[in-house]
C-alpha cells in the first residue's frame, strides 16, 4: 500500500491498535499525527515513528472536548498542510457490568469517549475534507458493535453508534470525494490486554477458544485492514463494515 505523502491522524495512538495504525501509515509513506490522553505514550509513539525516519508530530487530545478536537485538527493541518486520512481510534472500555448494574457515571464515560469523540472528530475531520474534496476516514468500532456481549452494555452501545453513525456520514459525503468506513476489531493482544489478564490464569485460553481462528489479533493485524481502507487500493469501499476478528461474528 502507497500512502506516500498523505497526511494522516490517528487518535488513541500512544499504544495497541492506533500505536500499530500509526506505524504501519509511516510505513507505507504518511505522514502522521499521533493524538493520544496519554501525553506520556503519544510521545512514545511519535518518536517511534521519527526513529524509522517518518515525518510524525502528536499532540495530547481529549477527544469527547470540542476545543480539544478542533485544536487537534488546526494542528494536523498547520502542521502537515492538510489532512487525507483519519483514524477515530481513541476509545475505552470501562467497568464490566450488567445493564441492570452498569452506573451513569460509568455509561456517560464511555459514551464521551467511544461515540461522541467520534462524532466530534469526524465532523471536524469532515469539514476539513469537504475544503478540498477529497480524504478517507477509517472508525475503530468492535465486534461487540455488530453483537451484543454481556456486561458491557456501554461499550457495545457506544460501539453500535460507531457503525450507525459510519454508514451515515459515507452517504452523506461519497459523491464529494470522501470515503468513509469501519474496521470492526476482535479480541486483539495488546498491552493493556496483556496486563488486564496475567492475574487471570486461562482467560487468554478461554477467549482464544470462542475464535474460530483459535488465536487473539495481534495490533498490527488490525492495522494492515485499516491501512487499506485509508488507501488508494480501496477507491470504491464507501460505508463498510468490516470484522477483522478470526470469525467471531461469522458464528
Amino acid at each position: 500500500m502507497n500512502l506516500t505523502g498523505k497526511v494522516t491522524l490517528v487518535t488513541g495512538a500512544g499504544s495497541g491498535i492506533g500505536r500499530a495504525v500509526a506505524l504501519r501509515l509511516a510505513a507505507a509513506g504518511a505522514k502522521v499525527v499521533a493524538a493520544d490522553f496519554n501525553e506520556e505514550a503519544c510521545a512514545r509513539t511519535c518518536a517511534e515513528l521519527k526513529k524509522s525516519g517518518a515525518s510524525a508530530a502528536w499532540r495530547r487530545t481529549d477527544v469527547s472536548k470540542t476545543v480539544e478536537v478542533q485544536a487537534l485538527i488546526a494542528f494536523t493541518t498547520r502542521t502537515f498542510g492538510g489532512l487525507d486520512c483519519a483514524v477515530n481510534n481513541a476509545g475505552i472500555q470501562g467497568e464490566l457490568a450488567s445493564t441492570a448494574e452498569c452506573s451513569e457515571e460509568n455509561w456517560d464515560r464511555i459514551v464521551d469517549t467511544n461515540l461522541k469523540g467520534v462524532f466530534l472528530c469526524m465532523k471536524y475531520e469532515l469539514r476539513e475534507m469537504l475544503a478540498h474534496g477529497r480524504g478517507a476516514i477509517v472508525n475503530i468500532a468492535s465486534n461487540f458493535g455488530v453483537v451484543g456481549s454481556p456486561q458491557m452494555p456501554a461499550y457495545s452501545a457506544s460501539k453500535h453508534g460507531v457503525v450507525g453513525l459510519t454508514k451515515t456520514a459515507a452517504i452523506e459525503v461519497a459523491a464529494r470525494g470522501i470515503r468513509v468506513n469501519a474496521v470492526c476489531p476482535g479480541p486483539t493482544l495488546t498491552p493493556l490486554v496483556e496486563a488486564v489478564t496475567k492475574d487471570t490464569p486461562g482467560i487468554i485460553d478461554a477467549i482464544n477458544s470462542r475464535l474460530p481462528i483459535g488465536r487473539m489479533a495481534s495490533p498490527d493485524e488490525i492495522a494492515q485492514a485499516v491501512a487499506w481502507l485509508c488507501s488508494d487500493e480501496a477507491t470504491f469501499v464507501v460505508g463498510g463494515i468490516f470484522p477483522v476478528d478470526g470469525g467471531y461474528v461469522a458464528q
